[in-house]
């Protein structure tokens, strides 16, 4: 309390949010881009259209829900966590169309391209068979997963009073979080300078007295969606597969990591970018560096598009997470020894990388406004 309390008493609502109704209004319009593809999908089942016919519209639409929130958000003078909140949006809708539209073609084509794909233990085997029907499409676009399948593994019944607790955590951690950004990290932030441009001496005490309450917010983040948010949405749709993430907090190596801490995402790249490349005479190498690019785009959508600058620095911090893999991969073959790989991602990521891209966008994000944030 150093700064004494710094809580804003328009922290949760303001008259400036009433001004982002843009973004809810393409918010609520996103479900038309999945029904479109469904309508597509139906033609192309029915022989009513050719199959080049069939690609070009899904092209179009897919790149349609993608590109018709940035637009939106580029255009209006909202706020930044409302433009976050919409691209998290739009690009799950666009992931999940992917997968609908990948898998259907597959399925059309005899192709399977699931088959290597994680399968929780004593859940049924992926169901490729040609059923399509609107609810199938509508639970997918719901449920906590980004792989589109005609079947999931489902739980018997909803059990209200472990949802009811399990909000009051969301709660609780989530004023935890703006908490934690109000009273720690916004004073440090204010109180810096460009880390590329200022004292280097003191770029490097503001990223590290920066680095523990960033940390924290990132893992009550990490724990509100992936371990109360997601369970609790699958509690709600009788989802049977709770696989969201693994303990990649005792990551070996920085790969490991990535496989681990986002099951949904790992999945999805497994299935519709890993593979595949796979199966076009891909080295495994190269193919893992597409799978980064395509994160690497995404993080730099999800930050620069809300904040109004391209300055490319979410997509360089993904696409240096290629060297760390490496290096980390080498020094496990060479030491065995779990400790080095595992302190080289918490530095990396966690005390030097976090801290770090919040003070370029910041400072990026004041240059570009000319006012406070």
């Amino acid at each position: 309390m150093k700064y004494g309390w710094l809580i804003r008493t328009g922290f949760w609502f303001s008259s400036r949010s009433l001004r982002d109704w843009p973004l809810l209004m393409c918010c609520l319009t996103l479900p038309i881009f999945p029904f479109a593809a469904f309508v597509v999908e139906k033609l192309a089942v029915e022989k009513r259209i050719p199959e080049f016919a069939v690609v070009s519209l899904h092209i179009a639409i897919t790149t349609t829900a993608l590109l018709y929130p940035v637009l939106v958000i580029l255009r209006c003078d909202s706020a930044v966590l409302s433009g976050v909140t919409l691209m998290l949006f739009a690009c799950i809708v666009w992931l999940k169309l992917v997968s609908f539209v990948h898998t259907n073609y597959d399925m059309r084509t005899g192709t399977v391209s699931v088959d290597k794909v994680d399968v929780v233990p004593g859940s049924p085997s992926v169901d490729c068979s040609r059923e399509l029907s609107l609810k199938s499409l509508t639970y997918f676009m719901v449920a906590p997963t980004l792989c589109y399948q005609t079947s999931y593994p489902r739980t018997p019944s909803v059990r209200k009073s472990w949802v009811s607790r399990q909000f009051v955590k969301l709660i609780i951690f989530t004023g935890v979080m703006g908490f934690m950004t109000e009273q720690y990290i916004n004073p440090i932030i204010k109180n810096s300078q460009h880390p590329l441009k200022g004292n280097l001496l003191y770029a490097i005490e503001r990223i590290l007295k920066l680095s523990l309450p960033c940390l924290y917010v990132w893992l009550c983040m990490f724990y509100c969606f992936f371990h109360l948010w997601l369970n609790i949405l699958a509690e709600l749709l009788c989802f049977g597969d709770r696989g969201f993430y693994k303990d990649w907090w005792n990551a070996k190596t920085v790969e490991e990591y990535w496989r681990m801490w986002n099951m949904p995402v790992h999945k999805w790249m497994l299935r519709h970018i890993y593979f595949p490349c796979l199966r076009y005479g891909i080295p495994k190498g190269v193919a893992v560096v597409i799978a980064f690019l395509v994160s690497a785009v995404f993080h730099e959508l999800c930050i620069a598009v809300p904040c109004h600058i391209f300055k490319w620095w979410a997509f360089l911090g993904i696409m240096f997470q290629v060297p760390l893999v490496l290096i980390t991969n080498y020094l496990w073959d060479k030491f065995q020894n779990s400790m080095v790989g595992n302190m080289i991602f918490w530095f990396s990521f966690c005390i030097l990388g976090q801290p770090m891209t919040v003070l370029l966008y910041y400072h990026d994000l004041m240059n570009r406004k000319g006012a406070n944030w």
